[in-house]
């Protein structure tokens, strides 16, 4: 079935081991130095995980094993999410995760994984090396003595996993829903009983009934975390992670005393995998649907009207909010978003809207 077909109707490589057996205090021998990086994803997990242990990887030989990068999966060291407070108490040196996770700490974090109905992947790249957008993120995380850097993006994301069908606003009313970030305090305004959960936590959490549904990534990743064993109803457009980016963060103090070439390596293979990880997601998303669809029977359906302008209004509240009421850098995080967000979706709402319609519309090859 063709991609357009799912919408009309609804109208890994293998890798090595990821860590060493030891969590022992990192060791510094002749001029070599071993770093553990802690994620919020399960060990060998699609997209992501392979992610982050690839990064590791080649910040390890781009170096010639001068910094050698350890790998500990969700669990391993330090529950999913608490990898950041890992790397603030000092028990890892880098996290790899998103950014939304840590909006407790501060609610501009949210800003530099999506916003709803915000940016998509390329417009939040643009925004975050080229608009002011990592200066500001810098700021955020100085407070905490740590530095994050843009490490992957899975582009635009599913809707979200539901037992029952949606026909409204209404059925939103107490569903109990699995969603992060600002997106899920939209989710909350439109009526649902939001939470958080790791990755390797969902599926048991819908499985046992705690959950009624649950929005985790795309296809690439829901389709390894068994999702549609338990709910058969897959919802698009996500409009609350239109292009959801990764984070790598490391310990300031310790990146800044790495030599200077140390320090380009990690940047520059940041910036590397994240253009890597776009990439593996715009491959396999695809490739995942039909597997759900066609062997999996999963039903691929559009969000209602109602709900998607009930969504808008909600992530409009939400932004009025924290830029009436937020503290200064969040206030400061929202204003530079927004500003950058008005100028570049003139042409991606412009004339790449347009493209890729005259293309849906004139352009079939087989």
């Amino acid at each position: 079935m063709k991609r357009r077909d799912f919408f009309k109707q609804a109208s890994v490589a293998t890798i090595g081991a990821a860590a060493a057996a030891t969590l022992a205090t990192p060791a510094i021998a002749q001029g070599n130095v071993t770093w553990r990086m802690v994620t919020t994803w399960p060990k060998n997990f699609p997209g992501l995980g392979v992610g982050a242990q690839r990064l590791a990887d080649r910040i390890t030989a781009a170096s010639g094993g001068r910094l050698t990068i350890q790998v500990f999966a969700a669990g391993e060291m330090v529950p999913g999410l608490q990898a950041l407070d890992a790397v603030i108490d000092g028990s890892a040196e880098m996290s790899h995760g998103a950014a939304y996770y840590w909006q407790n700490k501060s609610q501009g974090l949210s800003f530099f994984t999506g916003v709803p109905y915000g940016m998509t992947s390329r417009e939040l790249t643009g925004w975050v090396r080229h608009m002011g957008g990592q200066e500001i993120w810098d700021e955020i995380y100085d407070q905490f003595g740590v530095q994050g850097f843009l490490s992957g993006d899975t582009g635009t994301q599913a809707g979200g996993w539901f037992k029952n069908e949606l026909t409204g606003v209404s059925d939103v009313q107490g569903l109990r829903f699995r969603t992060p970030g600002l997106g899920g305090q939209v989710w909350a305004k439109l009526g649902a009983s939001v939470t958080n959960l790791a990755a390797g936590e969902i599926f048991a959490a819908l499985q046992s009934g705690t959950l009624d549904a649950a929005e985790f990534v795309g296809p690439y990743n829901d389709l390894a975390l068994g999702f549609y064993q338990i709910a058969k109803n897959y919802y698009f457009p996500s409009f609350i992670e239109p292009g959801l980016a990764t984070e790598l963060v490391v310990d300031k103090a310790k990146y800044q005393a790495l030599p200077e070439d140390l320090q380009a390596i990690v940047r520059d293979v940041c910036q590397a995998e994240y253009d890597n990880v776009a990439a593996d997601f715009a491959a396999n998303d695809p490739r995942a649907l039909q597997a759900l669809v066609n062997e999996h029977g999963v039903q691929i359906r559009q969000f209602p009207e109602e709900i998607l302008e009930a969504g808008a209004k909600a992530s409009l509240e939400i932004l009025s909010e924290i830029r009436e009421g937020g503290d200064a850098l969040t206030k400061k995080t929202a204003e530079s978003f927004i500003s950058a967000l008005n100028i570049v979706r003139e042409k991606t709402d412009g004339t790449d809207s347009l493209f890729l319609a005259a293309r849906e519309k004139y352009f079939t090859i087989s």
